[in-house]
């Protein structure tokens, strides 16, 4: 492996790929040099352009899975596809995710379902299907795109911080069973990341509470971030290919903060 694609033969699937955070991560590591595994939402051609534009930018074999979030079957069927296409799954980042806001008491329980099936119980569908693979080579990564959110709570978020604070968990225990086998299991738990969703709803807030762009993004999307300034995704993907790199070898079961010094307060 060279230094300049230093996951040259390794494969990653990246669930909640067709965007933001998780789309900036694919290409990141398609330019480390790894084959990657779409997964998401979103219109077929805009799908289609971004798994065309990593193949050709970064000259990996890029592919795209349709599988539902909420389904155990289809994640496992995706792992496996991979498996058979490309070889190996040797680097699983489970970032989908959903949000839903309302009070506990009016929380509708099919929300509630649903948020807990794609941003928790989807990864361990996933880390199941692909750790056996790992272990067998032993060698593996496991990130899990956590959130400021599996640290601290915020009102009306219950389902959205109960799944984060799962993902926590659950990443710590795979971190455990994985030391042996040369596998490591961490979170990345971003603040607010500036993102085409979240920048879409700065009109809307703007008019509901009377106040300029700046005031919003100031006094309501960043005051908990100390540092006023949002995370970007490609900062994000940056971390997550560092823990992807052999320097990374002993960082397991860890929790990483990159918030603006949110939940440092």
């Amino acid at each position: 492996m060279s230094s300049t694609a230093p996951l040259t033969s390794k494969t990653a699937i990246v669930t909640g790929s067709t965007s933001g955070i998780g789309l900036a991560i694919a290409r990141g590591l398609a330019q480390a040099g790894a084959d990657v595994v779409l997964n998401g939402f979103g219109k077929p051609e805009e799908i289609e352009q971004a798994r065309a534009g990593i193949a050709s930018a970064f000259g990996v074999r890029a592919h795209y899975s349709d599988a539902d979030m909420t389904k155990p079957d289809q994640i496992a069927a995706m792992v496996r596809d991979a498996e058979e296409r490309f070889g190996t799954v040797d680097i699983l980042v489970n970032n989908a995710g959903i949000q839903f806001v309302s009070a506990i008491e009016e929380f509708p329980g099919e929300k509630w379902e649903q948020i807990i099936a794609i941003n928790l119980s989807s990864a361990f569908y996933a880390m199941q299907a692909a750790i056996p693979g790992m272990k067998r080579r032993e060698w593996g990564r496991i990130i899990n795109t956590a959130s400021a959110h599996s640290l601290v709570a915020s009102p009306y978020k219950s389902a959205y911080v109960a799944a984060k604070h799962g993902i926590a968990g659950l990443t710590k225990t795979a971190a455990l069973e994985l030391a042996p086998h040369k596998v490591t299991a961490n979170c990345i738990s971003p603040g607010y990341v500036w993102t085409p969703l979240v920048e879409a709803q700065i009109p809307d807030t703007m008019k509901a509470r009377g106040l300029t762009k700046e005031q919003v993004i100031d006094d309501v999307l960043l005051k908990a971030q100390p540092t006023k300034a949002f995370v970007t995704v490609d900062q994000v993907a940056a971390l997550a290919v560092f823990l992807c790199s052999d320097a990374a070898s002993q960082i397991t079961g860890a929790n990483m903060t990159m918030d603006g010094g949110w939940t440092a307060q």
